[in-house]
């Protein structure tokens, strides 16, 4: 059974499987609530994965349930301030 979090009347999941776009390796995680995680090392190939341009986590961008607060505020929230120093290569 998934695990989940309640805030504001909202409840989100908080496990996603991350897919590695290089080797194609799956890994259950549990996404933090209180953080946006920018940088996943793929345990398998150990590949940095980043967000893809104009996702705000890499939840978003290779989980298979979107983070938290996108959960929460739909596809225009984000979990993060905006920055754009997760994009740079």
């Amino acid at each position: 059974m998934p695990k989940l979090y309640t805030q504001g009347g909202n409840t989100m999941i908080l496990q996603s499987v991350l897919t590695c776009p290089y080797c194609g390796f799956q890994k259950e995680e549990t996404m933090p609530t209180d953080a946006c995680v920018y940088f996943y090392e793929c345990t398998n190939c150990h590949k940095l994965l980043r967000p893809k341009k104009g996702d705000c986590c890499v939840f978003c961008s290779f989980g298979s349930v979107p983070c938290p607060p996108i959960q929460q505020q739909g596809e225009k929230g984000s979990c993060c301030q905006e920055s754009d120093a997760h994009e740079k290569e």
